[in-house]
């Protein structure tokens, strides 16, 4: 198989304008499909900002809603898949959840993945954990997963994927001070540790006020089943294009033991 092109849209876009967002998302995918690219990854809660407080309610909607409709007709128009963070309101509307959907180049919906370890009192207070562990889809020969930020923290997560055979996890987040040691040096862990690519897409600079007041640190990365960095954005806005290989994959994970010399039986004081 040849090499699959993805971007990572490193931004922040216009926190609490879910309007303008989506322009951003729709200039992207152009620029990302005429660079080469099959899929767009873009940052957690994307399409209405993050540090928004009460605004999270106003502007969630349901996972098929306006902005999906919106996002569906951007990905048919420029032929690309994308991936999207945004406030999910689900059943009688009193449960919100930090969500994540996948959108695929012909604008078919792929998946959509709630969040499922919450970080900090801010999301505790606005969100309803997930209960899905692993939610995946198959795009362009590959078995893509998705996690959100924190939960790419859990070695357990990611170990998860490996078992369920994801080849590509996307990990929108949005990664603050002075928690930067996670894309520097977690993810290509986890990448290597569990022998798959790791796409993860920060949001960038400051957000918020009071409580809610964050500072994103950018350096979104695509990290290789060896544990290298393939792909590494800095700390502004960009538009970041990595290749996910299936051949190096395939040998990585032939001369990596990992998954094949576990031993779970001893782990199950691990529950």
């Amino acid at each position: 198989m040849p090499s699959s092109r993805i971007a990572l849209l490193q931004s922040s876009g216009r926190p609490g304008d879910a309007a303008k967002n989506l322009e951003i998302v729709a200039g992207a995918a152009r620029d990302a499909a005429a660079g080469g690219a099959g899929l767009l990854v873009c940052p957690e809660m994307f399409l209405t900002g993050y540090a928004i407080g009460a605004d999270v309610s106003r502007l969630a909607e349901p996972a098929d809603g306006p902005a999906a409709e919106a996002v569906a007709r951007i990905a048919g128009e420029h032929g690309i898949a994308v991936l999207y963070g945004y406030p999910e309101r689900a059943g009688d509307g009193a449960r919100l959840y930090n969500s994540a959907r996948l959108i695929g180049p012909d604008g078919s919906p792929l998946a959509n993945y709630r969040k499922t370890h919450l970080f900090g009192g801010y999301e505790q207070e606005w969100f309803t954990p997930g209960d899905t562990p692993v939610v995946q889809a198959e795009l362009d020969g590959l078995r893509i997963g998705i996690l959100i930020c924190y939960d790419v923290e859990f070695p357990e997560n990611v170990r998860a994927h490996a078992l369920a055979g994801t080849d590509l996890l996307l990990v929108p987040t949005a990664q603050m001070h002075p928690f930067q040691f996670v894309a520097e040096s977690v993810v290509p862990v986890r990448a290597f540790e569990n022998q798959l690519y790791v796409a993860y897409v920060n949001r960038t600079g400051p957000e918020g006020e009071g409580p809610a007041a964050f500072e994103f640190v950018g350096l979104s990365c695509l990290a290789g089943p060896d544990g290298t960095t393939r792909a590494r954005a800095g700390r502004g806005d960009e538009l970041l294009f990595g290749d996910v290989d299936p051949e190096l994959l395939r040998a990585s994970r032939a001369d990596n033991p990992y998954l094949r010399d576990r031993r779970p039986g001893l782990y199950g004081s691990l529950h």
